[in-house]
């Protein structure tokens, strides 16, 4: 009878689940985990639909976007020529941080590697060959022959070479920035290759000595710079044209100048051409407005 009973109660044990005190033990952590794990569920595919249907904007600026700034180079007193305009790039979507030789950045970003904080000073002079901008060092690309501040790097603390207007003086690198066309002082820039660049700015990249006046950019750029940021926000290509400004030898520059009666007419022709970029420079700096509050 002993084991009849025995056997009894394993079965009625093994039927119930065990002892009372067995039985009385609810799996809670397990239960408790299910839960989170549903509600955590239903938040992510409430979160991932709300970003859908409002997508955050993007830090401008963004791949597309199209701002422009005016820039010069300045070396030992002797301002550049334009610099000419980047080499075409056969792989890729191309560069975003280009200038047309026109004296304007155009910051156009085709990769997000372009676009928003990486859209820096720093990133067009890499993509640019043969320029060089540190917090310690420049250097202008170009024929060496074109003159002793060109196709050569210089340090803070170097003197300034014979031939140019701060000839024995010490000299550093400094980049001053106007923050508008109507900025009358510039910012200087403490970190220049780290600087986001903005839109419709000026920049001059300069060694010079210390406490000398830094010009901003020529006239011709800042009228380039607006004609281009009016023609954006219109909607149509920009205005400016690629130009050829590579520095040269004084003989190169004499023989080009030579030609067969046609001295007059090129006279004449870059008059018109000066009074051209005059009467646009009203009208481009009339529609800046435009194209800031567009830009933004």
């Amino acid at each position: 009878m002993a084991r009849r009973d025995t056997g009894k109660w394993v079965q009625r044990a093994a039927a119930t689940g065990g002892s009372r005190a067995y039985r009385g033990q609810r799996p809670v952590k397990w239960y408790t985990s299910l839960v989170l794990i549903a509600i955590l569920g239903v938040a992510l595919v409430w979160y991932s639909r709300y970003e859908k249907e409002n997508p955050s904007a993007a830090t401008q600026p963004a791949v597309g976007t199209q701002w422009f700034d005016a820039f010069a180079v300045d070396i030992c007193g002797t301002v550049e020529p334009n610099l000419p305009a980047n080499p075409p790039v056969k792989r890729g979507p191309g560069l975003g941080l280009t200038t047309a030789g026109d004296g304007v950045i155009h910051i156009d970003p085709k990769t997000s590697a372009e676009a928003g904080d990486n859209a820096t000073l720093g990133r067009f002079v890499q993509d640019y060959p043969g320029l060089v901008l540190t917090s310690s060092s420049i250097r202008y690309p170009g024929q060496r022959s074109a003159g002793p501040t060109v196709d050569r790097t210089f340090k803070n603390g170097e003197v300034c070479p014979k031939g140019t207007k701060d000839a024995g003086k010490a000299g550093q690198v400094e980049v001053d920035l106007w923050p508008t066309p109507t900025s009358t002082s510039p910012e200087r820039l403490a970190d220049p290759t780290g600087y986001k660049l903005g839109d419709e700015q000026e920049l001059t990249l300069a060694f010079v000595p210390a406490g000398a006046k830094v010009p901003r950019p020529s006239g011709s750029a800042v009228t380039a710079m607006l004609q281009d940021a009016s023609s954006a926000a219109s909607g149509s290509s920009p205005t400016s044209t690629p130009t050829s400004s590579t520095p040269t030898s004084s003989g190169t520059a004499s023989s080009g100048s030579s030609g067969t009666g046609s001295s007059g007419t090129g006279s004449s022709s870059a008059g018109s051409s000066s009074a051209g970029s005059s009467g646009s420079s009203g009208s481009a700096a009339s529609s800046r407005s435009k194209a800031s509050s567009s830009s933004s």
